[in-house]
C-alpha cells in the first residue's frame, strides 16, 4: 500500500493552517505537504512537524501573486528575477524542513505571448533552478496542470513535461504526477505510470469530477494503489483534494486501505 501524506493547503481547511499538523497527526498521517509555506517562518513550522512527529516532503517555488490569480512564473519572461529570488527562499525553508523536493509551477501564458520565448523562459529557469537546488541536494519537479481548472496553464500534460524536461537535462529534474489533473487531460493513469515511473518524482491523488477525495467520483482508486505497489513506486502520495464535506468525514478510504 502506497504511503500517503496530507496536503495541508487542501485538507484540515476546518482550522487555520498552523493547527493543521496536528489535525494530520491526529488523523494518522505520518506526512504532509504544503503548497507553500511561506505565511509562517520556517522555524515555526519546523517545530510544528517534530511536535507532531511529521515529515514534510513537499512544497512548491513561490508562485507570484496566488491570492490574485498568478499560478506560477516560471515561463513569465519579466518575472526571471523574481524566480531566482523565490528559488533561494524555497531552499532556505526545504532545509529547514527537512524537505526533499520542491515542485514548481509553470505559470499562465499570457495572452499572446509567443509560444517559443514561455518556453526558452521556463527550460531556462528550470535549468538554475534544479542547479541551485542539486547543490543543497534537493530535487526538483515540475507539474503539468489541467486547463480546464486554470485556463491557459503553459504546461498541462505528461509528454509536454517530459519534452521540456529533456531541453533541461538536470538529473535532479523530475514530474509530479497529479492523478487528477491527468485524468482530466489524458486518462491512461496506470499506462503513464507504469511507462515513465523512472521519471516521477512524486504522485498526487484526488477524484474526477469535483477534485474530491477517492471514491467520490470516476478514478478506480483501489486499482490505481496497487498498481504503484506493482510497478514499484515508493514514493509518498499527496492527498490534494477537496474534500465534499469536511477532512475527517471524508477519510473513510483511506481508514478503510489501512484497518
Amino acid at each position: 500500500m502506497p504511503r500517503f501524506s496530507a496536503n495541508l493547503s487542501m485538507l484540515f481547511t476546518e482550522v487555520p493552517m498552523i493547527e493543521r499538523y496536528a489535525a494530520a497527526a491526529a488523523a494518522g498521517f505520518r506526512a504532509v505537504e504544503v503548497q507553500f509555506p511561506y505565511e509562517h517562518p520556517a522555524e515555526v513550522v519546523r517545530a510544528q512537524l517534530e511536535a507532531h512527529d511529521l515529515t514534510m516532503v513537499l512544497h512548491n517555488l513561490p508562485a507570484g501573486d496566488w491570492a490574485g490569480g498568478e499560478r506560477g512564473i516560471a515561463c513569465l519572461p519579466d518575472r526571471v528575477d523574481e524566480f531566482r529570488d523565490g528559488v533561494a527562499r524555497a531552499i532556505g525553508y526545504a532545509r529547514t524542513l527537512g524537505v526533499p523536493q520542491l515542485n514548481c509551477l509553470a505559470g499562465i501564458a499570457p495572452l499572446g505571448a509567443d509560444e517559443r520565448v514561455l518556453r526558452a523562459t521556463l527550460v531556462g529557469n528550470l535549468r538554475f533552478a534544479a542547479s541551485e537546488l542539486a547543490k543543497a541536494g534537493l530535487g526538483l519537479l515540475i507539474e503539468p496542470i489541467n486547463t480546464f481548472d486554470i485556463p491557459g496553464f503553459h504546461v498541462s500534460r505528461t509528454a509536454q513535461a517530459l519534452d521540456i524536461l529533456d531541453e533541461v537535462g538536470a538529473a535532479n529534474a523530475k514530474v509530479q504526477f497529479d492523478c487528477y489533473h491527468a485524468q482530466r487531460m489524458e486518462g491512461e493513469l496506470c499506462g503513464t505510470l507504469s511507462r515513465h515511473l523512472a521519471r516521477i518524482g512524486h504522485v498526487q491523488i484526488a477524484d474526477n469530477p469535483g477534485r474530491h477525495e477517492p471514491g467520490t467520483g470516476e478514478i478506480a482508486h483501489d486499482f490505481l494503489f496497487r498498481h504503484l505497489d506493482a510497478i514499484g513506486y515508493r514514493g509518498w502520495v499527496g492527498c490534494e483534494y477537496k474534500p465534499a464535506t469536511t477532512t475527517v468525514a471524508g477519510l473513510g478510504w483511506l481508514d478503510r486501505l489501512t484497518r
